[in-house]
Order: C-alpha cells, then structure tokens, then sequence
C-alpha cells in the first residue's frame, strides 16, 4: 500500500470509488463533464412518467447470503445476481427460499458471478450435483426466451435477463465470466425487450468504468425502458438514459479519456465530445422546458444499479430501488 493509499488520498483498488485526487489525475476533463453531464441530466427532469396502470418494481442484487434488507412492497421484484458468495446449491437455494417468501406477486432473478452453481462450476466440485433449485413462484432468467409478464389490469411487459461479467479472475472462481473483446451480448437481447436485467453493468453507467463496452452497445440497439444491474457495489443508484446525442457524446467521453491529466491539455477528440454534452444537453433542456413546456414528459428510460451490499464491507448498506413505471 502506498502512501497515498494510506492516507486516503487514492484508492487502493479499481472496485472502489475513486477519490478527487484519482479523478484529477485520471483526467480533469473526465471528472468536470460527469458533473456537468449528471446536472444536465437532473435538469432535465424525470426520464419517463409513470404509466396510469402503474407498475412498481423493486430493483435488489448483490445481496451475498445475506436477507437483513428492508424490501418494498411492489409488484415485480427484480433480483440481479449475487445472490450467494460462495456459489453452492445449498446457499442458493436459501436466498430463493427467502425471495419466494416475500409478497410481491411476480419475481424474476438472474445469476451473477458468484452464483458458481448455474454455470456448473461449483457442481463440478461436487456441491449440488444432482440436485435442482426449487424455485417456489421465483423466475430464473438465464438468457433464453423473453418473458411476458402480465400484471393486474392486463398490463403486460417484456423481461429479459442473463447473468454473464466481464473477465475478473480464473476460470471456476467466478461464473459465466468472458473476455472483454469476445462478449456474448450482441445481437442476444430480443427487440421487444422492456425490462434488462443483467448481472454486469454496461460501460459509462452506475459501473466506476468497470462496465461492459459490448453490453452498451446492445443497449443502445434495443433501448429498454428499464436496465437493472449490481456487481460493482460502489455504482449503487440509478441514472436517466435517453439514447440521445447527448449521452452518445458523453460515453465516447469516458471511453476516450483516462490517460492522464497532462493529455487533457492539448486538443483532442475528448474536447469535441465534451463541447457535445454541453451543446446537445443545454439544447435538451430548452427544449423539453421552452418549446415543450413544464407539464410535458421525457421520452428515456432508466438505468439501475441495485447492488444492496455496501461496498466491499460484507454488510447489506445500498436502499433497495423501487421504479413506478
């Protein structure tokens, strides 16, 4: 650990958030427009509102073994991955247990990196071989069909989930992982898909820049109204995505810079996308608040992420999300 570890002043590791000075030398550019671009965004009001047949859906992951968690009522609940640490039937099979208990009257999960026992890896070990999770009314989204949720009122929408994270150890210490240059995402997520719900975040959102380019990618070519995740702990909250300009610039920003704050002195792409997010934020805004006016409604969607672990601290910490869509 170095000294400036020591005393606080960086982080010791990528997974936790960086600090003003990590940020300052990563890039100044970088850290001013994810300021600015977050105010834009707040500016800009609510993404979506609520449907008159309302929906409320409470957005949970990363819980670890653990249920000391206040949890919403609500009428779909999301679980994205984690549900375990180490991964075996058997502590799978309680946190589903403790998810069939709780009232909400639909219930979807996806598995995440240390729910080794879905990818095999810990059967192979020989915990659970044999042997099936009972689900008791819980969904488990493992990457196939789309699925029709139909709620009170005849409501419908459609869900779609899967579990897979970017390379971050060997082979049989975390589930589902693949190589950043060789992701599973494309072309994968069906067109009708209302609801995401995945494991890994994608790049630029909710991720400390820990998330998936691919992932992004597909996002943008499906457009969700809705995208839950977890995995990154310290990416906890949510965020409006509008597909639009605007946050195109700003995550060709984050991708480009990174390099070091001398590089943010001399002209380069990174200036002209961080002109765009000003430019194309500011003109968003005129025109949702002028041109529009004040009772009129954005046209985006929602990026949560629902990791309820608190940081790297073993303790359950992060509000459960709840989304009235």
């Amino acid at each position: 650990m170095g000294l400036l570890t020591f005393l606080h002043l960086r982080r010791p590791s990528p997974w936790e958030p960086p600090t003003l000075l990590d940020s300052l030398l990563s890039s100044p550019l970088a850290y001013l427009l994810s300021l600015i671009y977050h105010a834009l965004l707040f500016l800009r009001g609510p993404p979506f509102k609520p449907s008159p047949s309302l929906i409320r859906i409470v957005c949970l992951s990363d819980t670890h073994d653990l249920t000391n968690v206040s949890i919403p009522d609500g009428d779909l609940l999301i679980h994205a991955g984690d549900m375990s640490s180490v991964g075996t039937l058997e502590a799978i099979q309680k946190q589903v247990d403790w998810l069939a208990g709780l009232p909400h009257r639909e219930k979807v999960v996806v598995a995440g990196n240390h729910d080794l026992w879905f990818d095999g890896s810990a059967r192979l070990r020989g915990d659970g071989i044999g042997g099936k999770v009972k689900w008791g009314g819980v969904r488990y989204l493992g990457g196939q069909e789309v699925v029709e949720v139909i709620f009170r009122g005849g409501r419908k929408l459609n869900v779609w989930g899967a579990g897979g994270v970017p390379r971050i150890g060997k082979d049989g210490e975390h589930a589902f992982q693949y190589d950043r240059d060789r992701h599973p995402w494309k072309g994968r997520i069906p067109d009708e898909t209302d609801i995401l719900i995945t494991h890994t975040p994608p790049r630029s959102h909710c991720d400390l820049g820990l998330g998936c380019d691919g992932l992004l990618e597909e996002v943008w070519r499906v457009k969700p109204k809705l995208h839950v995740f977890g995995h990154v702990h310290w990416g906890h909250g949510k965020e409006a995505i509008y597909f639009d300009e605007c946050q195109k610039a700003y995550e060709s920003l984050m991708t480009r810079t990174g390099s070091g704050f001398i590089w943010d002195l001399f002209p380069s792409r990174a200036w002209v996308d961080a002109v765009k997010v000003i430019w194309y934020g500011v003109k968003s805004i005129v025109w949702k608040w002028v041109m529009l006016g004040p009772g009129s409604s954005n046209n985006g969607g929602l990026m949560v992420n629902a990791a309820a672990m608190y940081g790297n601290t073993g303790k359950l910490g992060n509000k459960v999300i709840v989304v009235d869509l």
